[in-house]
C-alpha cells in the first residue's frame, strides 16, 4: 500500500463533497479512530457512502430522518471485511471530528486524518479490521512526517463526554502490537 498524490492505492474511491481546505496542508499531526454504522448496529450495505456523500434518504429508515442532513465525512472507511473506501484526499480538511480539543489544540479537523471502522461501540471489530488499520497507519507515518504512533486518538479523547467511539469494543492494545510488529519488520 501506498499514498500517491494524498490517496492510498488499492482502495476504492467515493468523493464526498464534505470536506475543505486545510489552513495549512503541511499540517497533518494527529490520527482520530471512530466507528460508524448505519443504521445503528447494522454491517454492510452502503449507507456510509450515502452520508458520506448527502445522498441518504430520510424514508429508509427512521434513524436516518435525524442525520440525513448532516455534513459530515471522513478520510477513510474500513469495512467490516478490512476493505477501505477513500472520500476525502489526505491534504484536504474532512469534517469528521467536531468541536474538538487535543492536547490543548482546538478543531481536530485542522491538523488529523478521521478514520472510521464499520463498527460500534460494543460490538467487537474483526480480525481484518485491525489488520487493514494497521497498514493504513503504516503507510501514513511513513508518509507524512507530522504523524506519529504516539499521536494517535479515538473520537472519545478529542470530544471527551460528547463522544464515545469507537468504544469499550476497540482493543488499543491489539492496534499498538500490530504496529510494532509492521515496524520491526519493515524498519
Amino acid at each position: 500500500m501506498h499514498i500517491n498524490r494524498h490517496w492510498l492505492s488499492d482502495t476504492t474511491r467515493i468523493l464526498s463533497p464534505n470536506y475543505d481546505d486545510r489552513a495549512d496542508p503541511e499540517d497533518i499531526s494527529l490520527l482520530v479512530i471512530h466507528c460508524i454504522s448505519l443504521p445503528p448496529g447494522e454491517f454492510n450495505n452502503n449507507y456510509i457512502d450515502q452520508l458520506f456523500c448527502h445522498k441518504l434518504n430520510p424514508d429508509e429508515h427512521p434513524y436516518f430522518k435525524e442525520i440525513y442532513q448532516l455534513s459530515v465525512s471522513a478520510h477513510l472507511l474500513i469495512k467490516r471485511d478490512g476493505c477501505c473506501v477513500q472520500y476525502v484526499a489526505f491534504d484536504k480538511r474532512a469534517w469528521h471530528a467536531g468541536k474538538s480539543s487535543y492536547q490543548g489544540r482546538e478543531c481536530c479537523n485542522d491538523f488529523s486524518i478521521g478514520i472510521e471502522l464499520e463498527g460500534t461501540e460494543s460490538v467487537a471489530y474483526t480480525e481484518a479490521q485491525y489488520l487493514q488499520l494497521a497498514t493504513v497507519i503504516g503507510t501514513l507515518l511513513k508518509t507524512y512526517p507530522g504523524l506519529s504512533a504516539q499521536r494517535i486518538a479515538g473520537h472519545s479523547d478529542i470530544a471527551q463526554g460528547r463522544k464515545n467511539d469507537p468504544g469499550a469494543s476497540f482493543d488499543w492494545q491489539r492496534l499498538f502490537s500490530l504496529l510494532k510488529c509492521n515496524y520491526s519488520a519493515t524498519d
